[in-house]
């Protein structure tokens, strides 16, 4: 008895899986990108407005304030990178799914 084995599947498998990982390297680099452009544009906004401050009251508010939005903007990112890695997981998680039908 002669069975032929069907490599096509974990053939098609395995280049739907290195397409999400291309896929999904692709999109942390943009989101690198974009995090990285905003935590430069929220400096240099700081920077500008820290121009003008006088009293120590004025610093110590200002300091209050940026580091709060910063806190904020690093929460976002974070959260955005978690929705990427969430979103990617599910994905191959199907996908290996598949290749066991």
């Amino acid at each position: 008895m002669t069975n032929t084995v069907d490599f096509q599947k974990p053939v098609e498998a395995a280049k739907n899986l290195i397409a999400l990982q291309t896929e999904t390297l692709s999109k942390t680099v943009e989101l690198q990108k974009k995090s990285g452009e905003e935590l430069v544009n929220f400096f240099k906004s700081e920077a500008e407005k820290a121009k003008s401050l006088k009293t120590p009251e004025e610093v110590i508010k200002f300091n209050t304030e940026a580091s709060t939005s910063l806190y904020s903007l690093l929460k976002a990112q974070g959260e955005a990178f978690t929705a990427l890695a969430t979103e990617s997981s599910k994905t191959v998680m199907a996908e290996m799914q598949n290749f066991g039908k």
